[in-house]
Order: structure tokens, then sequence, then C-alpha cells
């Protein structure tokens, strides 16, 4: 499979602690900031609402954000 085959959104499910692969694809969207993150640069993710971060910052972002956290 070259990089252009799976160069579109992946679909993941979010696990502790990996992901699984759902759709392939080369990338998934920040769930605060909308930005693309490679799949070989994600780092950070909620289980429980089952959503990639860009980053640590977005990451507190959102849980800061989250009603009862």
């Amino acid at each position: 499979m070259n990089r252009f085959e799976n160069s579109g959104e992946a679909k993941l499910r979010y696990g502790t602690p990996d992901f699984q692969v759902i759709r392939p694809g080369s990338y998934v969207r920040c769930a605060v900031t909308g930005e693309a993150i490679p799949l070989e640069l994600l780092k950070y993710w909620s289980v429980e609402r089952q959503e990639a971060y860009a980053d640590a910052a977005a990451s507190f972002r959102r849980e800061s954000e989250t009603p009862g956290a």
C-alpha cells in the first residue's frame, strides 16, 4: 500500500493505551482546533469522548470545557 492510498481522514476507536483503525487514512482531526493530525504524530486522545487532540493544551482545553470535569 502506498502513501497516497490512505491520504484521507482515518476513523479510529480510541483505547488505553492504543487506538484501533476502523477506517484507514493518514490523519484525524483535533476535536478542539480542527487541525489535521497525522496518525504517526497522534499522542493525545480521550477514551471517554472518543476524540483526538492536537496537543496537551487542546486536551486540557476540552477537559476544562466539559461539564462535571
